[in-house]
Formats: C-alpha cells, sequence, structure tokens
C-alpha cells in the first residue's frame, strides 16, 4: 500500500524542486533589484515592480535569472547596500559606471560567484578594495578607476587567475605593489595613485603609461635608486633559480621534441579526415543551389554568391577553438531565443559592404531574421572591445538601430542587430527600390529627416564628445511604415580607420582628417549633405560634369544663385504646388548645416527643431489645400503659363535661400 505513495513523492519530488529554484529564484532577484533602486535609483530607473524584472531597462536575464545589469550613466546616487547587488547569485555583468555612487561597495558582493565582469569606473567609491572580491575566482574584467578607494593594492589579486583587465587608475590607493603573478593580465593600469617602491617582475612587461603619476620605478619606469641597471629583470617563464635557470635539460629537449612529432601527426590525421569530409560536403552541396547570394564567413573572408552555406562558419571555427568567447552575448532581454548554433546553420545574403565591414541577412530556421555585421580591421583587445560594445549599447532610442548581440574571438567580431526590411535610404533613392515600387513623397522624406536628425541628435546628447562617425544614407535604414533608425553607430571606435579619405564620399565637412576624430559640428555638416541629398535626389558620390571637383553643397548654391531653384529639387517633389515654401525652408536648412565653417552650422538640437516646425507648417498647408477648387488651381497655373510640374521660380526664395 505504501509503494504507489512513493512512487508518486518520487516523481513530484523534481517538479517542486524545479519550482523551488525556478520562480522563486527570480524573485529574490526582482526584491534585490527594487531595494537597490530604493538605495540609489529613485528617478532614475523607471522599474516596474508588476512586470518581470527581465523586461525593465538596463537589466540582463539568463535561464530565469538575472545576469546582468548594465546601468552606465544613468543618475545613480549614494551608497549600495548589503542584500541587493549582492543577492544577485546569478550576476556576471555588473556596469555602473559614470554615476554618483559613493560609500564601500557592499561586502556581499562576494556571493556573486559567477561574476566575470564588473565597470565601477568613475563614480565616488571610498575605503579599501574589499577582501570578499579576490573569492570571485571567474572574474575576467575589472575597472574600478576614478573613484576615491584608498588602502593598499592588496596580493589577493594573484587568486583571480582569469583576470585579463585590471584598472586601478585615478584612486588613492598606496604603498607598494604587490609580487602579482596573473598569466592572462593583458591591460593594467596604476596611473595617478601615490604609490611607492618597485614595480614588481611580473608587471614589467606592462607599458610605462600605466605606472604616470605614481612614486614608482624600476621596469618600464628605468631604474630604482641602487638598483643596478645592467642586471636583467628575472625571467617570467622560469622560477627555479640559479645562473642556468634558462637552459633547460637534455631530458627536456627530448621530451619537447617527441612532442612535438606526436602533435605533428595528429595534426596531420585531423587535416586528412576533415579534407575529407570537406569534399563529401562540396559534393552534396552541388545539387542544392541557391538563388540568392549567400554567405560563408572563413577566416580568410566571405565567400559570396555561392552555394548555401552557414551564416557564419568563421565564427564557429573560432567559437570553438579559441579560448575568448563560445556563444553570443545578448544584449537586451527578449532577444536570446536563438542561440550561436542557429546563427551558423542560417543562410544568408549580402546586404552591403562599407569601410566598417560586410552586414549579412541571416535567415535563422525559426523564420527570424538578423542583420549580422561582420567587422574588419578590428585591432583592440578584447576587453576594450566589450567596453566600446557596452557604451553603443548604452545608446537606446527609436530611431537607432538596436543591437542584439554581439560574439567576439581571437579572430572574429559579429555584431548582430535588429533586421530593418525596407533597406537604407541609400538604395531606395539612387538604386533597387526593392519592396518600394513609388517614389519617396514630400511627406515620407521630410519624416525620415526628422527621424534621422533625432537619432543623430540624442546620439550628441552622450556628451559633448560623442558623435555617430559616419552619417549618410547608406547608414539610414527604413522600416515598413518608412519610419528611419540610423545605423552603425559607434562603429568608428571599434575598427582601424580607413586608408580611403574621408572627403571621397561626399559626406565629409572639409575640416575633418581623421575619420575617427568626427566632431558633431562636422557630423552637422554630413546630415547637410543628407538633407540635400534627401531633397536633390542625387547622390553625393556622383560626378558633376559642370564643374571639377563641385560637390553637392556646392552645386546647389551655384543653381540657387541662379535663381533656378526648381532644378534643385527631385521630380517627384515638384508635384508638390502647396509645399514649395516648405520645401525651400527645408532646402535653406541643409545650406545652414552644410556652411563651410564649423562655427555657422546649428546643433543637432536646432535642427529637429526647425524640422519639425517644417512638418507642422507643411501639414497646416495640405489641410488648406484640400479646401481649394482644384480646378481653380490649374486655370490659374494656365493663366502664369506654369508648367503645373514645376513650382514658380521667385527671387523672393532665392533671397531665403542665400540670406
Amino acid at each position: 500500500m505504501d509503494s504507489p505513495g512513493f512512487l508518486l513523492v518520487f516523481f513530484l519530488l523534481p517538479m517542486f524542486l524545479c519550482f523551488h529554484g525556478g520562480a522563486p529564484d527570480l524573485e529574490a532577484d526582482r526584491a534585490a533589484l527594487l531595494a537597490f533602486q530604493a538605495a540609489v535609483g529613485r528617478g532614475a530607473l523607471p522599474w516596474n515592480g508588476s512586470a518581470t524584472p527581465c523586461s525593465w531597462v538596463g537589466v540582463i536575464c539568463h535561464g530565469g535569472r538575472v545576469t546582468g545589469i548594465r546601468l552606465p550613466a544613468t543618475g545613480l546616487v549614494g551608497e549600495i547596500p548589503a542584500g541587493t547587488v549582492g543577492n544577485l547569485t546569478a550576476l556576471q555583468l555588473v556596469s555602473l559606471r559614470l554615476n554618483a555612487l559613493s560609500g564601500p561597495l557592499p561586502p556581499d558582493l562576494a556571493d556573486c560567484k559567477e561574476l566575470r565582469m564588473v565597470y565601477l569606473q568613475g563614480n565616488r567609491f571610498s575605503g579599501a578594495i574589499p577582501a570578499g572580491l579576490f573569492s570571485l575566482d571567474k572574474l575576467v574584467r575589472v575597472n574600478l578607476a576614478t573613484n576615491n578607494f584608498t588602502g593598499g593594492i592588496s596580493s589577493g589579486f594573484n587568486n583571480l587567475t582569469r583576470l585579463e583587465m585590471l584598472y586601478l587608475e585615478r584612486n588613492r590607493l598606496s604603498g607598494e605593489i604587490p609580487d602579482l603573478d596573473l598569466p592572462m593580465l593583458v591591460q593594467f593600469n596604476v596611473s595617478f595613485n601615490p604609490l611607492n617602491g618597485s614595480i614588481p617582475v611580473g608587471l614589467r612587461r606592462i607599458s610605462s603609461d600605466a605606472f604616470l603619476g605614481t612614486g614608482l620605478c624600476g621596469g618600464p619606469l628605468g631604474t630604482c635608486p641602487g638598483e643596478n641597471s645592467s642586471t636583467s629583470p628575472a625571467p617570467v617563464l622560469n622560477a627555479s633559480g640559479g645562473s642556468e635557470k634558462n637552459k633547460l635539460s637534455g631530458g627536456a629537449i627530448a621530451g619537447i621534441v617527441i612532442g612535438a612529432v606526436v602533435g605533428l601527426m595528429i595534426v596531420a590525421a585531423l587535416f586528412i579526415i576533415l579534407c575529407r569530409r570537406g569534399g563529401g560536403s562540396r559534393m552534396a552541396a552541388a545539387g542544392r543551389k541557391s538563388p540568392e547570394s549567400v554567405m560563408a564567413l572563413r577566416g580568410n573572408g566571405a565567400v559570396e554568391n555561392g552555394n548555401a552555406a552557414p551564416a557564419a562558419a568563421a565564427a564557429a571555427a573560432a567559437a570553438r577553438g579559441s579560448g575568448y568567447g563560445k556563444s553570443l552575448v545578448f544584449l537586451r532581454p527578449g532577444t536570446d531565443v536563438y542561440d550561436l548554433e542557429d546563427l551558423l546553420r542560417a543562410s544568408a545574403e549580402v546586404l552591403g559592404k562599407g569601410t566598417t565591414g560586410t552586414t549579412y541577412k541571416a535567415m535563422l530556421e525559426m523564420g527570424m531574421a538578423v542583420a549580422v555585421k561582420r567587422l574588419k580591421d578590428v585591432n583592440l583587445p578584447e576587453g576594450e572591445f566589450w567596453e566600446k560594445v557596452e557604451a553603443i549599447v548604452a545608446m537606446d532610442h527609436r530611431n537607432l538601430v538596436p543591437l542584439q548581440a554581439f560574439y567576439c574571438s581571437k579572430d572574429e567580431r559579429l555584431l548582430v542587430y535588429d533586421y530593418i526590411p525596407m533597406g537604407s535610404l541609400s538604395s531606395i533613392l539612387h538604386g533597387n527600390r526593392g519592396a518600394l515600387q513609388t517614389p519617396l513623397d514630400w511627406e515620407t522624406r521630410s519624416g525620415i529627416a526628422l527621424d534621422a536628425a533625432r537619432g543623430i541628435e540624442y546620439i550628441h546628447s552622450m556628451g559633448p564628445g560623442v558623435s555617430h562617425g559616419n552619417i549618410k544614407s547608406s547608414n539610414i535604414l527604413l522600416d515598413k511604415s518608412f519610419e528611419a533608425h540610423v545605423s552603425d553607430h559607434g562603429l568608428a571606435n571599434l575598427v582601424s580607420p580607413s586608408t580611403t579619405p574621408c572627403h571621397a564620399a561626399g559626406y565629409c565637412a572639409p575640416e575633418v582628417t581623421d575619420a575617427r576624430r568626427v566632431s558633431q559640428k562636422a557630423e552637422v555638416y554630413s546630415f547637410g549633405v543628407l538633407l540635400l541629398e534627401l531633397l536633390t535626389g542625387r547622390s553625393p558620390t556622383q560626378a558633376f560634369h559642370d564643374e571639377e571637383g563641385t560637390n553637392l553643397p556646392k552645386w546647389v548654391r551655384s543653381v540657387v544663385r541662379e535663381d533656378w531653384i526648381s532644378e534643385v529639387f527631385d521630380l517627384e517633389l515638384l508635384r508638390y504646388q502647396n509645399l514649395k515654401e516648405e520645401m525651400v525652408q527645408l532646402l535653406q536648412l541643409a545650406i545652414d548645416c552644410a556652411a563651410r565653417y564649423p562655427d555657422k552650422r546649428p546643433s543637432m538640437s536646432e535642427v529637429v527643431i526647425r524640422i519639425e516646425e517644417i512638418r507642422r507648417s507643411s501639414l497646416a498647408s495640405t489641410k488648406r489645400s484640400h479646401h481649394q477648387d482644384h480646378h481653380a488651381i490649374d486655370d490659374m497655373l494656365m493663366t502664369n503659363h506654369l508648367n503645373p510640374l514645376i513650382p514658380l521660380r521667385s527671387s523672393d526664395f532665392t533671397a531665403l535661400i542665400l540670406d
């Protein structure tokens, strides 16, 4: 009689355990986050307590747990109490940089055993670096720069054997640096701390920039007082001591040789097996041609217009063979509905090639499309790459293309974006219209101008030195409702500068000499060229045969001076007789933006206001025209011997443009 009851309990127990370890853990995460909000984020964090925390701004979830907090520059103020961040036991990433957080770090941060990345720079934290931090042996990147930490640099950092980045500059750390043996450490900085003593041997390979503004000596800073300058630093790879420490015994050499031979034999065998498999795969693929342009990413470049193949084969190879990353890193809640293997199986077509890399449309087997940008010429260390990607994700605006995820290995850097279906403004204006069968009308063009301006204005609002870096029509993408989204923001800081002169593209301001340093005023110039492109239908890169070297802004000014305004506008726009004044006003704004001297150009905030006013005026003009007798308009036009498709050429408009 007891046996059935025992079996029932045996089968139901895992279910109870599952419930206990699932929702309650997320509920505990919710409670911890709400306590964090109450302590330091009142008015700064618009978290809805009744919604799942995985939908909150700055919160990243995976597997039903909170795994990341990304809240840079969000106005957090005060001390972080215990029982908040420390209770997020599945936390892998915490980014609270550039806020006004103060006091000591919460001691229970040591309970976050899964923590990999800590970005707390640019706050007011004080006190000693807590000893609990040294128990988090999965830490890879730690940035505590520009705070008020005091005390010494603990030898406890030696416990963090996976650490690749440690930034402690601009604090109040004192004393000597202990002997740190961190084999994975690539990025290190203790500048502008009152430190003293000799730089330990294990850190003497680091650049002198990492020790500026300290009382340290030795290694990259030169010899310390009393130190023998002819004595080389102790070798890092051997610790056996004695004058023969750099020599290998005969037995060691024999072992190395034997190991190398065996290794070569194994590699050769694997190579033969892979070649045979590859041949079979190619034979199998020969019978299934794809009508689309497909990509197969490989370590030595992209193969296009071939047979259907995985969308990121190189990423697969790098993911399986690299020690850096083996999966996609998702950046927004609700986007992790696929994984790297799904992306690898997806077929894709080339959408475009640019200075930052090649973009593909990848169609996942589940029917979802994403845009994958394969970056080229990325020479940043992985830690710095992650930080710059984090800065891109921090830009959250409806007129920016959202970044879903990224993949980072030694050989590949991939960015995965939302797929915007209508394509770029450039392709619609100058090339294949795709799904668009009719030209863009006035309302659509002015709406695109406003959307793009709002997106750029938002980027500029992130700080006086923040800019997009590459404003052009191919980076303005349109969705099905023709709302514009600015793409590729922040990529200029990820890739090496192009060898192609910036001015060749037709969008760069005259003062720009370095593609990596585009000021906000220079970006206003680029937007002015974009407006002229919208209004004229002409590409800034096309040749103007009337005058060698003439660019689009110069051509427009020359035509307007000759009182031939009708020749400026795209033929599609000449139909809008009742909106000619608004069209001229937008043309005036474009010319103002593309002024030769930066101080003559408006800010993007002014640009947005002026476009909004033009749009309101346009709407009012359209409503008025609906109440007029169309036959009377035709009679008036015929009386004035005007072609109904060409607006009036008025000297008043010319004066307005050139004012």
